[in-house]
């Protein structure tokens, strides 16, 4: 089998037509989550009549290798909720020891968080994102249905206790729901060695009346923080699309993400690959390319890698959401986030 790597032994790299380079891989495990979120899936999730299976173990590793093998190093296990995967564990130790891959990360609502942090951080999973959308039990449990803060909380302290390199908090902040919570969230991470990421709400096909409503700019965000003395940081190789802040008297670190600010996708260096697998180019593009014919066989790689490339050469300059265009997300949880 051909390997795609340079005369030094490193992967050539994947790059699109505007030159930005790939390094992170959003690979999307199930569509399904055990949350009914507000912004995502405030019915809960509805399976779909006719919707192909979610890739099995073995095709998930063939689709990392291709991957890996074009420079990605960077994968982050994601949903739907991810951990709802009764082989999760199994797909975190295969992902883990594929040749090329660095870093395996996940993102999580924390259900199982504190009794499986151990479990997982053995499994190969070095960064663990959980999401926190308030610090308030009784709006905690209005924004996911669920009254599980406590549970929450209980599993970042044991993820911190079990190893992870990264713990980072992800909190949607809402008009009118949670934006009041701002300073209260800053001042939970003072003391902790954790990262707080507020996130703006994105519109998708589902919810135009929710966006219009509740979405807070992220600049907006930036501003108050700023005033408050936080200063930006530099961005670490491989680092997703937050922007992060310090403090000189704070231990843990604040992310924004606002992806409706000026050249947002300009440093883009992720790809998206559906539970299903397709690939999407884009978290609000017009649709996905399915990949699932050439994870068949080991045979199929060098075909596997040629597409991936091809298709990655078109990737569009940047996201259509000012414009109301949300393409054919029709959901957040839908391709991973």
């Amino acid at each position: 089998m051909r390997s795609d790597t340079t005369r030094t032994g490193e992967p050539d790299g994947l790059t699109d037509g505007l030159g930005r380079r790939f390094a992170y891989l959003r690979l999307s495990l199930t569509e399904v989550c055990n949350f009914r979120c507000t912004y995502c899936l405030p019915d809960g999730y509805i399976k779909r009549s006719g919707r192909p299976s979610e890739l099995t173990l073995p095709e998930i590793e063939r689709a990392v290798r291709a991957f890996a093998s074009l420079g990605l190093w960077k994968v982050r296990l994601t949903g739907g909720e991810p951990t709802v995967r009764s082989d999760f564990d199994a797909v975190a130790r295969a992902v883990a020891a594929v040749p090329g891959v660095r870093r395996v990360a996940m993102t999580t609502n924390g259900w199982r968080l504190a009794e499986n942090a151990r479990a997982w951080r053995a499994a190969g999973v070095s960064a663990v994102n959980v999401s926190v959308d308030s610090l308030d039990p009784a709006r905690f449990a209005a924004v996911t249905g669920h009254d599980r803060l406590p549970a929450v909380i209980a599993g970042i302290d044991a993820a911190r206790e079990a190893g992870f390199a990264s713990v980072k908090l992800n909190a949607v902040l809402m008009r009118g729901v949670n934006d009041d919570e701002l300073e209260a969230m800053i001042d939970f991470v003072r003391l902790r060695d954790i990262s707080l990421r507020f996130i703006e709400v994105m519109r998708t096909n589902d919810n135009p009346a929710f966006f219009a409503e509740r979405h807070v700019p992220g600049e907006a965000v930036i501003a108050r923080l700023e005033g408050a003395g936080w200063h930006r940081l530099p961005r670490a190789p491989g680092a997703g699309p937050a922007v992060e802040f310090g403090h000189p008297d704070a231990v843990g670190r604040i992310g924004i993400i606002a992806p409706y600010s000026k050249d947002f996708c300009a440093t883009c260096n992720r790809l998206r690959l559906s539970a299903d697998g397709r690939l999407h180019l884009c978290l609000f593009g017009d649709g996905g390319f399915d990949l699932r014919p050439l994870l068949q066989d080991d045979s199929q790689h060098d075909a596997l890698v040629a597409r991936i490339r091809a298709l990655t050469a078109t990737k569009a300059p940047a996201h259509r959401l000012h414009e109301g265009d949300s393409g054919a997300t029709p959901h957040l949880a839908s391709i991973g986030g």
